[in-house]
């Protein structure tokens, strides 16, 4: 829509008004109130109207039409003063000038264009040249009025861009869309400056954005977050106080992270349990050394600080356990036990079913935030789910509540055979063991003078913790291995890329022993793609009271068994060779078993999440009777070194 006369009118005496107001508050020795005494005194930032010869006589000059909004500007006042913070004297009608790249900035933005470049990058290449400059006096901040950057409405794009920011330069869809952002800047600043001074900056405008961020509030905690999510942009725009750290919540539980300090919640005492954990961990998830980061409590009292030193040291430690109160913060419990043996998707359906059960802890509190820094249930908020989460009215506050997210787990086994999309499939290997709860598996498969699980951890964490035992021999091939549960009265033990290798001849399998135990059933599986010089390799074996009653082996093609294997276990004939022939294989024994069973494998805790882990006894027989083996070691700056036993 183009803006008449009265729309710009009514925004520059607002604008007027406001900052005559502001700098009356001001002490009468400030220099900057000094200097803008005459504006002060006529409360007024503009000028008087253009007449349209007045205007016309500019367009011959610069050969041009002038874009509808900037020629109606015009028209109300020729020129304007404070445009936001750091242009002091905007252009009318004698003022503006072609910029014609008179301060080589070309030559860095977008610098050279080649294939890659985009449709945004050619006009910025030349946009220096052709773009009209309307800052007169700045803080080296240019306003330019492009010509070559027009929409459907005639506007032209402005641009604007200073030393003293790194970024490319600012792209504003029209004039009047840059004169706005240029007087909500003129609001934050005042703001900051009312806070730095002890001042108060109120005036109908403020009070108008608080009230929409009270109703935002409400809308977050109805599950309305879209609507309040906009509305918060616009009061943080404003420099509204509230404003950003309730707009955080949002975001962080949407998944972003850039910029989220939780403003104004992080230092408040009441809040610190709930927001100062999320801003931690995101600390230690980078790998950042040190103490606080010095963004992220400023202002914070010694108290404050120290509680939040207390809270870096269980995250670093692993100990840190997000809490809450009431239904909720059982159903936390809850879930979080769940979510310990792999059991994500039921973890959420536990906390999703608390959600309109959860309270704030005060008036600025719009949801469990602090979820995202439970090292077990914090993986679990994606940002689907935190999507779900926001939906879903809360704090008693009425509302729809939204259809639920699909869960994230595949059913069955055999999502391993499938590997990431794009990339060479992982081996892999796991157990199975019927009767046993996931906390027992220590006693039944674990290494020598293993007696307990190890604290849960990603797959990445993992890798970092021993791989072997004391004085375990180097044939034995002790896998590090993630427990949890696989279904009702079953637990697996799972390893993606395991650094043994799979030999018919010597291996047996940690789960035969346990089966003797338990008297249940016990699965191993082990898949191994081919690598080019080893071929492709896929094998089930299952065991009861200590006993193999039966296995089979097949590289895709060709498949061999040991006792009674049933019928639908078998891979149907004719598959493929090679790779994909394994795969085929492979998924049709691992549906089946999986149906056979009814147990699954939790995908998302084990490449997501955090699960407890565990060293297991060797997957390989020691050497028999006229066997020997051979162990290479390599020797820093020098070659492999072969040692013979």
């Amino acid at each position: 829509m183009t803006d008449t006369s009265e729309d710009w009118r009514s925004l520059l005496t607002r604008w007027s008004q406001e900052w005559a107001d502001a700098r009356a508050a001001e002490v009468a020795q400030d220099e900057a109130a000094a200097r803008d005494e005459e504006s002060s005194q006529t409360r007024g930032l503009g000028f008087p109207g253009a007449p349209e010869e007045r205007i016309r006589a500019m367009e011959e000059r610069l050969g041009h039409r002038l874009p509808p909004s900037y020629r109606t500007f015009l028209a109300v006042s020729d020129g304007w003063r404070h445009a936001g913070g750091f242009v002091w004297l905007l252009a009318g009608t004698d003022g503006a000038r072609w910029h014609e790249d008179s301060a080589g900035l070309s030559e860095y933005f977008p610098g050279e264009l080649d294939e890659n470049s985009t449709p945004q990058d050619e006009l910025l290449a030349g946009m220096w040249g052709r773009a009209l400059q309307l800052d007169v006096e700045s803080d080296a901040l240019y306003v330019l009025l492009d010509p070559g950057d027009v929409d459907d409405a005639g506007e032209w794009a402005v641009y604007t861009w200073a030393p003293w920011h790194a970024d490319n330069p600012t792209r504003y869809g029209s004039f009047r869309t840059f004169m706005d952002a240029m007087y909500r800047q003129f609001h934050h600043l005042e703001v900051s400056r009312a806070e730095r001074t002890g001042a108060v900056f109120a005036n109908a405008t403020t009070r108008a954005q608080d009230a929409a961020v009270g109703t935002a509030r409400l809308d977050a905690l109805g599950g309305r977050y879209e609507q309040a999510a906009a509305a918060l942009a616009e009061a943080v725009s404003y420099g509204r106080p509230r404003a950003t750290g309730l707009r955080d919540q949002i975001r962080r539980l949407l998944g972003e992270t850039y910029m989220v300090y939780f403003h104004g919640l992080a230092d408040d005492p009441v809040y610190v349990p709930e927001v100062v954990p999320v801003l931690l961990a995101e600390h230690v998830r980078t790998g950042r050394d040190g103490d606080l980061p010095p963004h992220a409590l400023p202002g914070a009292s010694d108290a404050v600080r120290g509680t939040a030193d207390g809270i870096l040291g269980q995250l670093r430690e692993g100990t840190y356990r997000y809490t809450a109160e009431g239904p909720f913060g059982r159903a936390v419990e809850k879930a979080r036990e769940q979510a310990r043996w792999g059991e994500t998707d039921a973890a959420w359906h536990t906390l999703r079913a608390a959600l309109p059960e959860w309270r704030p802890l005060s008036a600025d509190h719009l949801a469990p935030v602090g979820l995202c820094a439970d090292p077990l249930l914090g993986p679990l908020i994606t940002p689907e789910r935190g999507r779900e989460l926001l939906a879903t009215p809360r704090a008693g506050q009425p509302g729809d509540t939204p259809p639920p997210a699909a869960d994230l787990d595949p059913p069955g086994l055999a999502w391993p055979a499938d590997g990431d999309p794009g990339r060479p499939r992982d081996p892999y290997r796991f157990l199975l063991l019927e009767g046993v709860a996931p906390a027992g598996l220590p006693a039944l498969i674990g290494a020598d003078g293993t007696t307990a699980l190890d604290a849960p951890a990603t797959r990445w964490e993992a890798r970092r913790l021993p791989a072997d035992a004391p004085d375990s021999p180097p044939w034995a091939d002790l896998a590090r291995m993630a427990v949890g549960r696989a279904g009702p009265d079953w637990s697996f033990a799972f390893e993606s890329r395991p650094s043994g290798h799979f030999d018919e001849r010597r291996f047996t399998s940690p789960a035969l022993a346990a089966s003797a135990a338990t008297g249940g059933r016990t699965v191993t599986v082990w898949s191994r793609p081919s690598t080019g010089h080893r071929p492709a390799v896929f094998h089930l074996s299952v065991a009861q009271n200590g006993a193999e009653r039966y296995a089979l082996t097949t590289d895709g093609t060709t498949t061999t068994t040991r006792g009674p294997v049933p019928e639908f276990l078998l891979p149907p004939p004719g598959t493929l060779s090679g790779d994909d022939g394994l795969r085929r294989a492979e998924r049709h024994v691992l549906e089946a078993l999986a149906r056979h069973l009814a147990v699954r494998l939790p995908r998302f805790a084990l490449t997501q999440g955090r699960l407890h882990t565990l060293l297991t006894r060797p997957w390989n027989r020691p050497p028999g009777p006229g066997e020997g083996y051979l162990t290479v070691r390599v020797v820093p700056g020098g070659a492999p070194q072969g040692t013979p036993s």
